[in-house]
């Protein structure tokens, strides 16, 4: 269910039920009429399949569905307040007033860059999506959209309503998935950075697949700079991967284990097997290393105390790069696990032992204040124990 096909105004009032114990009194909060804002929990609770309170002759007491709804509904609420200062042009709470018709035509024209292409996307009309982002404008007091030349762009203002959109489309939707878990199951989204994909996450993924078949995956790939802003966004819930030595304070890191560096060559390179090289005879070779400001371009500058030979090729492709060793005497750094099929294949061999100052804490980095839903903390544990299992076999 799109997070967006939920009435705003009826999931603002689930919290003031919980608060008043009767829909009267909510009623007169959220500025609906007693028979209104019933019809409207009715709906919600049958769009959701779930009861979100149980109606008794004094009042009402919310079931654990409609606590879950109404917790993450309010944290959506403050995304969206956060993403808008009010009390300019506009009105002084304007997150209040916004529809999810609104919010939908916007984030759809934030994401196609064109009414066009947002009309495709929704279903709605041209105008339709025009009035939808000019009454946001109103309700926010902001210009949110800007014309340059035959385009538009989003200025300032509509960049952090974006994000504060999305986040808020992000809490509803675990919301959604809390009331009614059996029926709307739980999704995972995850950025797999690259020392991730080889051995810990794909082991982790299939242990949930196993316990819980209803979970569905989604998971994006790429770099920490690929990754870091759509984990801003609430496009993905959590990256996997080689943790930064400092995180930035809207993010959380959490280490699962270590990981050391291998160097490595194709199987009848020159400097394969034996013992490690000296720096003269590394450096006489071509290398393949890390975009500048990684973590793994800096441990391979330190292998050379800071004086690194040229490097001709920069790439983040475990699969390109595997694919170059095979055809060249370039060599490059990487995690044991990421070439483990390669060598005991016989294609690719490793120069020297592990690398002894090469470690790198490989975690999970998520938004700070991120509360998981049961199917997203259940993965964070079995990543912790796949984590912890890895390392027990390196030790033995």
């Amino acid at each position: 269910m799109d997070p967006f096909d939920l009435n705003l105004r009826h999931l603002r009032a689930l919290a003031a039920i919980v608060a008043r114990g009767s829909m009267s009194a909510a009623a007169e909060v959220v500025s609906l009429s007693q028979p209104a804002l019933t019809q409207g929990l009715a709906k919600l609770e049958r769009q959701l399949g779930a009861a979100l309170f149980d109606r008794h002759s004094d009042g009402m007491t919310p079931t654990e569905a409609g606590l879950a709804l109404a917790a993450r509904t309010e944290a959506a609420f403050g995304r969206l307040g956060g993403a808008v200062p009010g009390g300019r042009r506009g009105f002084a709470r304007p997150e209040r007033l916004m529809t999810a018709t609104q919010l939908r035509a916007f984030l759809a024209l934030a994401d196609a860059g064109s009414f066009v292409g947002a009309g495709v996307a929704t279903e709605l009309s041209q105008p339709a999506i025009h009035r939808a982002v000019r009454d946001l404008e109103q309700v926010c007091g902001v210009v949110l959209v800007e014309r340059r030349g035959r385009g538009i762009a989003l200025s300032d203002a509509g960049r952090r309503l974006t994000r504060g959109t999305r986040l808020a489309a992000a809490e509803i939707a675990a919301g959604i998935v809390e009331a009614a878990p059996d029926l709307h199951g739980g999704q995972i989204a995850i950025g797999a950075m690259p020392l991730s994909r080889a051995l810990l996450l794909p082991r982790a993924v299939a242990r949930i697949a196993r316990e819980m078949p209803a979970t569905q995956f989604d998971i994006s790939e790429g770099s920490w700079r690929d990754l870091v802003e759509p984990l801003r966004d609430g496009a993905i819930d959590m990256m996997i991967g080689a943790l930064r030595d400092q995180s930035a304070p809207d993010l959380h890191q959490a280490p699962l284990l270590d990981d050391r560096l291998v160097i490595v060559g194709r199987v009848d390179h020159p400097l394969a097997g034996g013992a490690m090289p000296g720096r003269a005879a590394l450096a006489a070779y071509p290398w393949i290393v890390a975009r500048a400001g990684a973590p793994l371009r800096t441990l391979w500058e330190g292998l050379f105390a800071g004086d690194p030979p040229p490097a001709p090729i920069e790439c983040g492709s475990v699969m390109v790069i595997r694919g170059i060793l095979r055809d060249g005497d370039f060599l490059t750094m990487l995690s044991p696990d990421q070439v483990a099929l390669e060598i005991a294949s016989g294609m690719l061999a490793m120069v020297g032992p592990e690398l002894e100052a090469s470690g790198r804490v490989i975690g999970v980095t998520t938004r700070a204040g991120w509360r998981p839903t049961r199917v997203q903390a259940r993965f964070l544990e079995v990543l912790s124990e796949c984590a912890e299992e890895i390392t027990n076999q390196d030790f033995e």
